[in-house]
């Protein structure tokens, strides 16, 4: 082998090459940005003997608000 991949060019200044150039006038909008809309969702990954009980996001927050209004809760938090 002549070159390692590592080694520079000896005009190498450290520059990208024009084919790098980025144009941000053709840039698009990242059309998945607002598929959260304004929620903010955690993910959390479920053990898999838990998940085939509970199989929607819907039935999971509704045992945890459940458990939630059991649970004792500290001086000056509010639910």
């Amino acid at each position: 082998m002549n070159k390692t991949p590592f080694e520079e060019s000896p005009n190498s200044d450290n520059e990208l090459l024009p084919e790098y150039d980025f144009d941000y006038q053709k840039a698009k909008p990242n059309r998945f940005a607002s598929r959260s809309g304004k929620k903010k969702l955690t993910v959390v990954v479920l053990d898999e003997d838990v998940a085939e009980v509970f199989t929607t996001p819907e039935s999971v927050n509704k045992v945890l608000r459940a458990l939630l209004e059991t649970m004792p809760q500290k001086k000056g938090e509010t639910a």
